[in-house]
């Protein structure tokens, strides 16, 4: 198994262990409310049986236990009013306002508020007259009121540990991959230095002995570029310093390459503004961007068909689009297709396009996506680099 399969079955465990979490909390913290909220109910059920006892005491009554239920009440807010809402007494109120009368006025929005809200006992004082009572309107405690909220903030908690874990987790393959990439290249062109070196020297021999025969000047030709790309190589894992260099030259080389060593039934379309465009980039590096989007571009169209080259200079920025006709890319790969190892070959590592966007963005500080892409019609790709620098 890949070791992005990997990462992405642990970031689907995550985040279904964070959502078993959220729901089990919210329904264990649901019932405690509903259980506090109703024990409360039957304490202020208690304290409106002791006001009513109150109201109608005389001076036979006993009122110890009555004033001491009601001044047991340190936690819910309470607020008491006659048959017509003028607020007689409160308990546990935060009261707002600047004066006496600001305060009752406040009391009284709130006893009204909570009478709509159905937190509310009425105590009748006759038993002959309906019309003789008062509202017990009571709020949930400070301590109901946190643990209703608790929930979500539990909820913040685990949903923030799940993107920290998801977070680590993407930076530690990142890391990985990058030990090996650079471990690698640095070992391919190490690898590379010798037997190129060898190769040189025959070739520097065979012109001695043979100066008129036609083949090795091709054979140095492709000594050169095995020593290109040994240096390719050995500048992966660097920062190679950009210096100002022609994107025409650039792509003009490529194509060159390109269309001596693949099929003639492929065919090279030159899109490019006749004045040089001069931007700072590693030429031999971005040569090798453009070879890869040109190589998976005649794997795409199987051998025959089109490739378009096209550059254009807009403020700020250059674009250039390498666009084919050959089958096109699934929409469900079109996120995948710079992740190394993907790839829809029978063949190949899956690593042309993610060395492509590794150039791009951390050595050039551009971008490259996929700009447009349908099944059997073609796909374009696109590179944006900034000018603003050059």
């Amino acid at each position: 198994m890949q070791w992005t399969d990997k990462i992405r079955q642990v970031k689907i465990v995550l985040v279904v262990v964070a959502v078993a979490i959220a729901v089990v909390s919210l329904v264990a913290s649901n019932f405690i409310v509903r259980d506090l909220a109703q024990e409360e109910r039957n304490k202020m059920e208690v304290w409106a049986e002791a006001m009513r006892t109150l109201n109608k005491a005389d001076e036979n009554t006993d009122l110890n236990l009555v004033l001491k239920v009601i001044n047991e009440n340190h936690t819910i807010p309470v607020i008491v009013t006659d048959n017509e809402g003028n607020v007689q007494t409160y308990r546990n109120l935060k009261l707002q306002g600047n004066n006496y009368e600001d305060s009752l006025n406040y009391a009284q929005s709130i006893s009204r508020k909570l009478l709509q809200s159905g937190k509310v006992i009425r105590i009748n004082l006759s038993d002959t007259n309906k019309n003789d009572y008062i509202n017990v309107c009571y709020d949930d405690s400070v301590m109901l009121k946190r643990l209703a909220v608790y929930p979500y903030i539990q909820l913040g908690v685990v949903m923030l540990f799940v993107v920290v874990a998801i977070f680590a987790l993407l930076t530690s393959k990142r890391a990985e991959q990058n030990k090996v990439w650079v471990g690698l290249s640095k070992e391919t062109a190490h690898q590379l230095g010798t037997p190129i070196s060898s190769l040189m020297a025959w070739v520097e021999m065979l012109k001695e002995t043979y100066p008129d025969d036609e083949l090795i000047p091709e054979m140095d030709k492709d000594v050169k570029r095995l020593e290109l790309i040994a240096d390719r190589f050995s500048k992966i894992g660097s920062l190679p310093e950009p210096v100002p260099a022609s994107l025409n030259e650039v792509l003009e080389h490529v194509i060159d390459y390109m269309d001596r060593r693949t099929s003639k039934q492929v065919a090279f379309v030159k899109d490019l503004p006749e004045q040089e465009i001069i931007v700072k980039i590693n030429a031999s590096l971005f040569e090798w961007v453009i070879e890869n989007l040109c190589k998976n571009a005649v794997d795409a169209m199987g051998g025959s068909g089109t490739i378009t080259l096209h550059m254009e200079q807009l403020p700020n920025k250059v674009i250039i689009e390498v666009t084919d006709t050959g089958k096109g890319i699934k929409k469900k790969n079109l996120k995948n297709v710079f992740r190394p190892g993907f790839t829809t070959k029978k063949r190949g590592w899956g690593l042309g396009l993610s060395l492509a966007k590794r150039i791009v963005e951390e050595y050039h500080h551009g971008k490259i996506y996929v700009k447009a892409s349908e099944i059997d019609v073609g796909t374009t790709f696109r590179i944006e680099l900034r000018t603003d620098k050059a």
